[in-house]
C-alpha cells in the first residue's frame, strides 16, 4: 500500500517532464520556424460549402485564387494573395476587386482588369532574405491579372495572376535599348563627323580637333559601359572566406577615396573619410573597390558644389558586420526611382551634368557586390535632403 503513492508521485513527475519539454519543443519550433501553423483559410474544408469538385479544381489552378462567399469573407485563400496584398486579416484588401465581387454577384458573368498593389510590410523582410538587398521604406509594386466570376449565387471567386517579373523584365529590357544603344551610336556618330571633315576639300584644322576630341570622348564612354560590364559579370561568383581574402576595411576606403578625390575636387565636393580601422572583412578587393568607386562617384555627381560626401565604416548593431555608409548631401533621388535603381541600365529621370553619360550600371556594380560577400546594401533618401547608400558586409572570422 505505501508503493502505490510513491509510484503515482513518480508517474506525475515524469508526465510533468514530458510536458514541459513538449511546450519547450514547441517555443523553439515557433522561434525557428519549423514549426507553423497555417491560415485555416488554407486547408480547412469544413468552413466552406464548397463541393469536393470545385475546391480540387481551384487546387490544379494556376497562380492565386480566393473564394468570398456572400457576406465578402473570405473562406478560401492561396497565401500568395496575402503577400500580393489582395488579401488582408481574411478580407479582400483592394476596394478594386471588392467592386468587381460585388457586380460579379448581382449580375454574373466575369469582371478582368489589372491591378498594382503593394506587397504588405510583414512579406518583405522575408522577400529580401532572398537577395539580401533592400531599400528602406520603397516596395517594388505588385503588376496583377485579377479575373472576378460568380460560382454560384453563395460564392465568388477571384483568380490572381502575378505579372510582374514579366514587366520588369520588359521594364529592363527598354532601359537597355535605351541607354546602351546611345553609347553605341555615339562613336560611330562621331566617326563619321570626323570621317566627314577629312573627306571634305577644305580642311578646318579646328573643325578636326573639335570631331577628333568628340570621338575620343564617345570611345572613352564606350569603354567605360564595357568596363562595367565586365565587373557585372566578375560580381556573379559568391566570395568564399578564407585567409587569404581578408581584406581590412579602412584601408581600402582610404586607397579608393585618394584616387576619387580629384574627381571631388574638380567637382567642388569635399570628401571625409572616418571609421573603425580594426574592421576586417573577407573580400574581394578590385570588387568591393569597384562598390565603394560607385557609390562614392554617385555621391560626387548628385552633389551641388561646396557639398560634402561623407564615407565612413562602422559594425552594426549585432557587433558581426561591417556596415559602410556613403552619404551625400545632394538632390535625393524620387521614391518611384528607389524601388528600382539597382536594376541593370535603369537611371532615374533626374540626372546631372556629371551623371548625364552614365548607362545605369553603378549601383547594379554594387548590388551584385553586396550579394557575391553574403551581405545586403539599402538606400536611403528625400528629394532635396540628399542620400545614404549602406553596403554591409560579414566581418571575417
Amino acid at each position: 500500500m505505501t508503493q502505490m503513492p510513491l509510484v503515482a508521485a513518480i508517474a506525475l513527475i515524469v508526465a510533468a517532464v514530458l510536458f514541459v519539454v513538449g511546450i519547450i519543443t514547441l517555443i523553439v519550433g515557433f522561434a525557428t520556424h519549423r514549426v507553423y501553423v497555417e491560415s485555416p483559410l488554407a486547408d480547412d474544408d469544413d468552413n466552406d460549402d464548397l463541393s469536393d469538385d470545385t475546391a480540387t479544381l481551384l487546387s490544379m489552378l494556376p497562380g492565386a485564387s480566393v473564394v468570398v462567399d456572400e457576406h465578402d469573407e473570405v473562406v478560401r485563400c492561396n497565401p500568395a494573395a496575402y503577400r500580393l496584398g489582395v488579401v488582408s486579416d481574411d478580407a479582400i484588401a483592394q476596394q478594386q476587386v471588392l467592386d468587381a465581387i460585388h457586380e460579379a454577384r448581382k449580375s454574373g458573368g466575369k469582371r478582368q482588369f489589372d491591378l498594382t498593389t503593394d506587397t504588405p510590410e510583414r512579406y518583405v523582410v522575408a522577400q529580401n532574405k532572398g537577395d539580401h538587398v533592400a531599400t528602406q521604406s520603397v516596395h517594388r509594386p505588385n503588376w496583377l491579372k485579377v479575373t472576378v466570376g460568380r460560382i454560384n449565387e453563395q460564392f465568388v471567386i477571384v483568380l490572381i495572376t502575378d505579372v510582374s517579373d514579366v514587366i520588369r523584365f520588359a521594364q529592363v529590357r527598354d532601359s537597355f535599348i535605351t541607354n546602351v544603344s546611345e553609347q553605341l551610336l555615339g562613336p560611330t556618330e562621331a566617326l563619321a563627323k570626323l570621317a566627314d571633315s577629312l573627306e571634305s576639300g577644305n580642311l578646318d584644322e579646328q573643325q578636326v580637333a573639335a570631331d577628333a576630341r568628340q570621338v575620343r570622348s564617345s570611345c572613352s564612354k564606350l569603354n567605360h559601359m564595357v568596363s562595367d560590364l565586365l565587373l557585372l559579370i566578375r560580381a556573379q561568383e559568391p566570395i568564399t572566406p578564407s585567409s587569404a581574402n581578408r581584406l581590412n576595411v579602412m584601408e581600402q576606403l582610404r586607397a579608393t577615396a585618394a584616387r576619387l578625390e580629384p574627381q571631388a575636387a574638380e567637382a567642388g565636393v569635399q570628401l571625409n573619410i572616418k571609421g573603425d580601422d580594426d574592421l576586417v572583412i573577407n573580400g574581394e578587393a578590385d570588387q568591393i573597390d569597384s562598390a565603394v568607386t560607385k557609390l562614392i562617384e554617385n555621391a560626387i555627381g548628385y552633389s551641388k558644389e561646396n557639398g560634402v560626401v561623407s564615407v565612413s565604416a562602422s559594425k552594426d548593431k549585432d557587433g558581426d558586420r561591417a556596415v559602410i555608409r556613403v552619404i551625400d548631401q545632394g538632390t535625393g533621388i524620387a521614391k518611384k526611382d528607389q524601388a528600382r535603381i539597382f536594376e541593370r541600365f535603369y537611371r532615374g529621370v533626374e540626372q546631372s551634368n556629371r551623371t548625364a553619360d552614365g548607362v545605369g550600371l553603378g549601383l547594379a556594380i554594387v548590388k551584385h557586390v553586396a550579394l557575391t560577400h553574403h551581405g545586403d546594401v539599402t538606400v536611403w533618401s528625400a528629394p532635396g535632403q540628399g542620400s545614404t547608400f549602406s553596403l554591409t558586409l560579414p566581418l571575417a572570422q
